[in-house]
């Protein structure tokens, strides 16, 4: 029994990272349909960040109303960035990439986060390179081969895999507009800057989080700091920016649809679940499984989005898949060594302080000797002159 609730324990991370994944591919899909129906991306991320404030505020009243630790100024300070980096900088140069070029090669670029996330986290301290062990080698292969493989789903087509029989091309209203603005080449490199933004703000916000984590160890309050910081932060740049009042107009089903999931799922339900595995596993375990939305992203272009399907999706999932495979074994190792070193180092103590019970104590008075121990009292053979 309790080696089935250990495995249960040790697939939890594991498990609510891949439905993560699941509720990211489903926003890209929702985004771009969004911009294609005219919404500002700007007002799309205000609009998100508003609804996650709601929705995150009221758990951590529900859940965490006592259990709350003091506020401090570092605290705040950590949320602010936590919410610049995670959410308001980071969604509004991703929306931008996913404007500018399709939602497969966005969702590719992005997928560069667990490098920029491993470099940071080993020069922060975070993580260990032990490039002389096999869970370090074991690390930085699978990250080699995951990136590789988001490398090779991007840039190699192939043979097309034909899926016209399940196809439902939810963009072809507007298919025109988006195949102009996919050839301009000016618009894909700007698209692909502000991928890379994308990806470094949020690679340094799995850094950051690992310290809120640390400071203010409360999932609902802590996510719903970084959603009202993240709040006004992009409200106010979408007030400054966008000038056509109608575009906070929420007229169409689709819009609303897209602001209400991505608030209440992917920035509060979402960032919950990563806040609190980035705590058990840290921000490098979190970073592996970005390649795996890119695999759904580009199922989901296929099928949904009119694009096509090539051989090299299908080769690029496959590395994808085994790099991952590769960092997760290379992290259950380490979590084992680390809970065994935990378990040895108790076992040591407890055997250290049950011999200080035992030891004798010798204690002069004067001319009077006493002998202590755990299992006797103190005699005195002192005598009254």
């Amino acid at each position: 029994m309790n080696d089935v609730r250990k495995l249960v324990q040790d697939l939890k991370p594991v498990l609510l990272m891949a439905l993560v994944q699941v509720a990211y591919a489903s926003v890209n899909v929702l985004y771009k349909l969004a911009i294609n129906d005219g919404m500002s991306i700007r007002v799309v991320t205000a609009y998100r960040l508003m609804f996650a404030v709601v929705f995150t505020f009221s758990l951590s009243l529900i859940f965490e109303r006592k259990s709350r630790p003091k506020l401090t100024w570092r605290v705040l300070f950590l949320s602010f960035f936590s919410g610049l980096f995670g959410a308001s900088l980071f969604h509004n140069l991703f929306l931008e990439a996913l404007d500018l070029v399709s939602a497969t090669f966005a969702t590719a670029v992005y997928n560069l986060v667990p490098a920029v996330t491993f470099i940071l986290a080993i020069s922060c301290g975070i993580e260990k390179l032990n490039m002389q062990t096999a869970v370090g080698k074991a690390k930085v292969l699978g990250t080699i081969i995951g990136i590789g493989g988001s490398m090779v789903l991007t840039f190699f087509k192939g043979v097309e895999i034909n899926v016209t029989t399940f196809r439902t091309d939810l963009l072809h209203h507007n298919e025109q507009h988006v195949v102009t603005l996919h050839s301009d080449s000016g618009h894909k490199f700007m698209g692909v800057l502000c991928g890379f933004g994308s990806c470094f703000s949020f690679a340094l916000w799995l850094i950051i989080q690992s310290k809120m984590s640390k400071e203010y160890p409360c999932h609902y309050s802590s996510t719903a700091l970084m959603s009202l910081m993240a709040a006004i932060q992009a409200t106010a740049f979408a007030l400054y920016v966008e000038k056509d009042w109608s575009q906070w107009k929420l007229g169409s089903s689709i819009r609303i649809v897209t602001v209400v999931y991505t608030g209440i799922v992917a920035s509060g339900l979402v960032v919950i679940i990563i806040a609190w595995c980035v705590r058990m596993r840290g921000p490098m375990f979190v970073s592996v499984f970005n390649p795996v939305m890119l695999v759904l992203v580009a199922v989901a272009d296929s099928f949904m989005l009119g694009e096509n399907l090539y051989v090299g999706s299908v080769i690029g999932a496959v590395l994808i898949v085994s790099g991952l495979y590769m960092v997760l074994w290379g992290k259950s190792k380490e979590m084992k060594k680390v809970d065994q070193s935990s378990v040895s180092s108790e076992i040591t103590q407890e055997h250290e302080a049950t011999e200080v019970v035992v030891m004798p104590t010798t204690i002069n008075n004067g001319n009077s000797n006493c002998i202590k121990n755990a299992n006797s009292n103190c005699e005195s053979n002192a005598k009254v002159s």
